[in-house]
C-alpha cells in the first residue's frame, strides 16, 4: 500500500540474453509481465528485423486457426500455458495443416453428398408429379409416334419459384409460342444444399417442336440454373424411376449422417487442441515480436535489451532469467544502466483502488515520482460527492446495490457480462460503495430522508414554552397562521440538535434561507481547506526531488496567499458562527461586505463590526494579510526563475573545466558502478532548465519566465475562481433537496390524499409508490447522481490537483501474455 502515496522506484536495466536462450528468458518475463522493452531498432522497419520470418509463420497459423474455428464456440483452455519452444512451432503448424485439410475434405464430402441428395429428392418429386398426375391431362399431347406430332419432344425442369414468371414469360416470346408448358410447386419442401433451410421448388413440363425452339429453351433454362430430368413416357418406367430414387436418396442419406458423424468427430477435436494452440502461438508471437526491439552484439553472441523494471522486482527478474538460460550453460545478465529520460510510472492497485486510480489517471498519468492523489480521493471523492447528494434514503438505495455488486463479485456469470453500461458500474462498485455510506452520513447531517425530516433525537425548540410566554389566544392562533419562535424567549431554545439539523425547521418558512447561509459557508470552508491541502501536498513533492528553492519561492508564497485571504474568511465565517448569538441577530455584520472592505482598505459604516476591538485590529492584522498576499505575487513570479538562471551559469562554468580532469572523473565513474552512480538522474528540473550535459542552447530563459507567469496568474486568479468554483456544493446540495421535495409533494403527497379520501389506500398507493420508485431511481439517483459525480470530478481535477499534480508522465505497460477470451 506504500506504492499508493507515491509511484515505484522504476530503474532502466540492460539484458545480455545468449543467443540460444533468449527466447526462453523472453517468454519468463513475459508470464511474470513486470518488464517493459524498449525498442532499440527504432531505425529499422519491421520487415528487416531478425524474427520477422518466425512472426510471419505465427501469423499464417492464427490465419488458419480462424479458418478453422469458423462457426465453432471455444472455451478457454484450462491452467496456464507457457509459449511453447521454438522448435514445437513445426509440429503445431505441420499438425494444423493436417488436421484443417482432414476438415476441409470432410467439408467437402459433406456439401457434395448433400448436393446430390438435393438433386435424387428434386428428382424424385418431379417422377412423384409424372406419376401422381399434375401433368396426365397433358399427356394426349405428348405422345404421338404418328401423324404430324411425331417429332414433339419433352423437357423436364425444376427451378426457383420467384424465378418461375420470368422464366415462362421469357419462354414464350423467344419461342413464339410454339411450346406447351405447364408449371407447378412440390408438395414438399427440400431443404437447401447450402444454406440447409427448407425451400420450394417449381416444377414444369415443356413440350416443343424442331431442333431450332429446343437449342433456344436449353440456353434459356442454363441461364436460369434450372436443373434438368430425362422424361419417361411409359408409367412403369416412371414407376420404377421413382423406386430407385427413393432407394439411392435413402443410402445417401445414411452415408451422410455417417459423414456429419465423422464431422463431429473432427470439430471435437478442433475445439480440444485448438484452444491451447491459439494461446501458445499467441504467447510465441509476442516473444518474437520482442525480440526484435533488442539489438544484436555480433561480438559476445547475445541480444541486448533495455527494459523499465522497478527496484523492487529486480531480483524475480534475475531469478527468472536464470531459470529461462540454465540449460544452456550461460547465464543471462541484468544490471542497471543510467538514464536522462523520465522513467516510467508504475502504481500498484488492487480491486478497491483500481476505480479511484482511474479517476486520477484520467486526468493524467502521474510523473515519475510525484505524489498520487488516489489514497486522499479514497476519502475526499465520496465527501465532496455527499455534500452535494445528501439523503438518508438515496444514500442507502447507492449503498445497497454497490454493496450486491461487491458481494457478487466472484460469481463467473457477473464477471462475463458483456452490457458496457453494467461493466462500467461494476468497474466502481467500491466507489458507489463510499458514495452511498458518505452519502447516508451527509443525509443525517441534512436531517433528510427521501425530502423528509427524521425525529431521532428531541428538537431543541419548544413550542409550549412560546405558547405560554407570549399568550397566544384563539383569536391570535387564528389571524395568524404562520408563528414565530423566538429563541430570545426564556425556554424557547433548549440545546442544539445532537447531530445535524433540528427536524423543527423542515415546518419552518424560513427553511430554505436557513440552509442556504448554512450550506454556502459550509461550500467555502471545504473549499479552502481542500485548497489548502494540494497545496501542503507539494512539501513533499519538492522536498522528494530535492527542490528546496521551490519550497520557499513557490509554496510558501501561495500558501500564504491562500491562507492569508481566504484562511482569514474561513475565520471569519467561523468566528461568526460561534460569538454571535441569538440576541445579536438581528445586528450581525455581513461577511461579505466586511471582505470587500478588507480589500478596498475602507469601512462600511452601515456594516456592523464583527468583533471587539476590530478597527485597530483592521489596520494592522487586515492590512498585513492584504499586503503580505500581495507581496507574494513577484516572489511565485520572479523567484524560481531567477533561481533556475542562477543554477544554469554555475553549471556552465563548471563545464569550461580542463578536459583532461572531465577524463579522471569519467574514469572513476565507470571504475565504480555501484548502485547509488547507476540511479536514474533524471530530475523534473531537467525539463525546464536541462540536464547538466546539455549545451547551453538547451536553456531557454524566456520558456521559463513564461512558464513561471502563466503558473503565478493561474494560482492567484485560481483562488478567487476556485473558491468561487467551490459554491457549487451548495448549488447542486439544494438542488437535489428541492427536486427531492418536489417529488414527494407531487407523487406521493397526492397519492395519500386520494388514499384517504376514497378509503381504498392499497389500491391507489401501490401504484403510486412504484411511480415514485421509478422515478427517484431514474431522477434522483441516475441523473443527479451522475451530474453530482461529475462536478465531484471537477472539483479534483482543476480545484484540487492543479495544486501539486502534473499529471504528464506515462504509466509503466510490462510485457506480459494476455490471453483474448474469444
Amino acid at each position: 500500500m506504500g506504492s499508493m502515496f507515491r509511484s515505484e522506484e522504476v530503474a532502466l536495466v540492460q539484458l545480455l540474453l545468449p543467443t540460444a536462450s533468449a527466447y526462453s528468458c523472453v517468454s519468463q518475463l513475459g508470464e511474470l509481465g513486470l518488464v517493459e522493452f524498449r525498442d532499440l531498432n527504432e531505425s529499422v522497419s519491421a520487415f528487416q528485423r531478425r524474427f520477422v520470418v518466425d512472426v510471419r509463420r505465427c501469423e499464417e497459423l492464427e490465419k488458419t486457426f480462424k479458418v478453422q474455428r469458423a462457426g465453432l464456440a471455444l472455451a478457454p483452455p484450462e491452467g496456464t500455458l507457457p509459449a511453447p519452444p521454438p522448435r514445437d512451432l513445426l509440429r503445431i503448424q505441420e499438425e494444423t495443416d493436417r488436421l484443417a485439410q482432414e476438415l476441409r475434405d470432410v467439408r467437402g464430402n459433406q456439401q457434395a453428398l448433400r448436393a446430390q441428395l438435393h438433386q435424387l429428392q428434386l428428382h424424385s418429386a418431379m417422377a412423384a408429379v409424372h406419376t401422381e398426375g399434375p401433368f396426365s391431362e397433358r399427356t394426349p399431347l405428348l405422345p404421338a409416334t404418328r401423324g404430324p406430332h411425331a417429332d414433339l419432344k419433352v423437357k423436364v425442369c425444376a427451378v426457383e419459384p420467384y424465378k418461375a414468371a420470368a422464366l415462362e414469360r421469357l419462354l414464350w416470346r423467344a419461342c413464339r409460342g410454339f411450346l406447351i408448358a405447364s408449371f407447378r410447386e412440390t408438395e414438399g419442401q427440400l431443404e437447401d444444399p447450402v444454406t440447409g433451410e427448407p425451400a420450394t421448388w417449381m416444377t414444369f413440363v415443356i413440350s416443343y417442336w424442331g431442333e431450332q425452339i429446343g437449342q433456344k429453351i436449353q440456353k434459356i433454362t442454363d441461364c436460369f440454373h434450372c436443373h434438368g430430368f430425362p422424361y419417361l413416357e411409359q408409367e412403369e418406367a416412371r414407376l420404377r424411376t421413382l423406386q430407385q430414387l427413393q432407394q439411392q436418396s435413402q443410402e445417401l442419406q445414411e452415408v451422410l449422417g455417417e459423414t456429419e458423424r465423422f464431422l463431429s468427430q473432427v470439430l471435437g477435436r478442433v475445439q480440444q487442441l485448438l484452444p491451447p494452440w491459439q494461446v501458445q502461438i499467441r504467447k510465441m508471437k509476442a516473444v518474437y515480436l520482442t525480440l526484435n526491439q533488442c539489438s544484436v552484439n555480433t561480438t559476445h553472441k547475445c541480444l541486448v535489451a533495455e527494459v523499465w523494471c522497478a527496484v523492487r522486482d529486480l531480483p524475480t527478474v534475475q531469478q527468472a532469467l536464470q531459470s529461462g538460460s540454465s540449460e544452456e550453460g550461460v547465464s543471462a545478465v541484468a544490471h542497471r544502466i543510467p538514464s536522462q529520460d523520465m522513467p516510467p510510472t508504475l502504481i500498484r492497485t488492487n480491486r478497491f483502488t483500481s476505480s479511484f486510480q482511474g479517476i486520477v489517471d484520467a486526468y493524467g498519468v502521474g510523473r515519475y515520482r510525484e505524489v498520487n492523489p488516489a489514497p486522499y480521493t479514497i476519502i475526499t471523492f465520496p465527501f465532496l460527492f455527499a455534500v452535494m447528494f445528501g439523503d438518508v434514503g438515496h444514500g442507502l438505495l447507492m449503498f445497497l446495490f454497490a454493496l450486491a455488486m461487491v458481494l457478487a463479485e466472484n460469481r463467473p456469470a457477473v464477471k462475463a457480462a458483456q452490457n458496457e453500461i453494467w461493466q462500467t458500474f461494476f468497474g466502481g462498485r467500491y466507489l458507489l460503495l463510499l458514495m452511498g455510506l458518505f452519502s447516508i452520513y451527509t443525509g443525517f447531517v441534512y436531517n433528510e430522508c427521501f425530502s423528509r425530516a427524521t425525529t431521532i433525537f428531541p428538537s431543541g425548540w419548544s413550542v409550549a414554552a412560546m405558547a405560554n410566554q407570549s399568550g397566544w389566544s384563539d383569536e391570535y392562533l387564528s389571524q395568524h397562521p404562520i408563528l414565530s419562535l423566538d429563541p430570545n424567549v426564556t425556554g424557547v431554545f433548549l440545546q442544539p440538535y445532537p447531530f445535524g439539523i433540528d427536524p423543527i425547521w423542515s415546518l419552518a418558512t424560513n427553511h430554505l434561507s436557513f440552509l442556504n447561509s448554512f450550506k454556502m459557508k459550509m461550500s467555502v470552508i471545504l473549499g479552502v481547506t481542500h485548497m489548502a491541502f494540494g497545496v501542503f501536498l507539494s512539501i513533499f513533492n519538492h522536498v522528494h526531488f530535492g527542490q528546496a528553492h521551490r519550497l520557499l519561492l513557490e509554496t510558501l508564497p501561495e500558501l500564504i496567499f491562500l491562507l492569508g485571504l481566504f484562511g482569514y474568511l474561513v475565520f471569519l465565517i467561523v468566528y461568526k458562527w460561534v460569538t454571535v448569538s441569538a440576541a445579536g441577530a438581528s445586528s450581525a455584520p455581513s461577511i461579505l461586505i466586511h471582505f470587500i472592505n478588507m480589500f478596498l482598505f475602507s469601512q462600511n459604516p452601515t456594516n456592523h463590526l464583527l468583533f471587539h476591538g476590530q478597527v485597530p485590529c483592521r489596520e494592522v492584522v487586515q492590512y498585513a494579510l492584504v499586503v503580505l498576499a500581495l507581496a507574494t505575487v513577484p516572489i511565485l513570479l520572479l523567484g524560481t526563475p531567477l533561481y533556475l538562471l542562477r543554477q544554469h551559469r554555475q553549471r556552465r562554468n563548471t563545464q569550461r573545466r580542463p578536459a583532461g580532469q572531465q577524463d579522471e572523473d569519467s574514469d572513476k565513474l565507470l571504475a565504480s558502478p555501484d548502485a547509488s552512480t547507476l540511479e536514474n538522474s533524471w530530475s523534473p528540473d531537467e525539463e525546464k532548465a536541462g540536464s547538466p550535459g546539455n549545451d547551453a542552447a538547451e536553456f531557454d530563459p524566456s520558456e521559463i519566465f513564461m512558464h513561471q507567469a502563466i503558473h503565478t496568474i493561474e494560482f492567484c486568479l485560481g483562488c478567487i475562481s476556485n473558491t468561487a468554483s467551490y459554491l457549487r456544493l451548495w448549488a447542486l446540495s439544494l438542488a437535489h433537496a428541492q427536486l427531492s421535495e418536489v417529488l414527494w409533494a407531487m407523487v406521493m403527497r397526492i397519492g395519500l390524499g386520494m388514499g384517504r379520501e376514497i378509503g381504498v389506500a392499497a389500491v391507489v398507493l401501490v401504484p403510486v409508490f412504484a411511480a415514485f420508485a421509478v422515478l427517484t431511481v431514474a431522477i434522483l439517483l441516475v441523473m443527479e447522481g451522475l451530474s453530482a459525480f461529475l462536478h465531484a470530478l471537477r472539483l479534483h481535477w482543476v480545484e484540487f490537483q492543479n495544486k501539486f499534480y502534473s499529471g504528464t508522465g506515462y504509466k509503466l505497460s510490462p510485457f506480459t501474455f494476455t490471453v483474448d477470451s474469444d
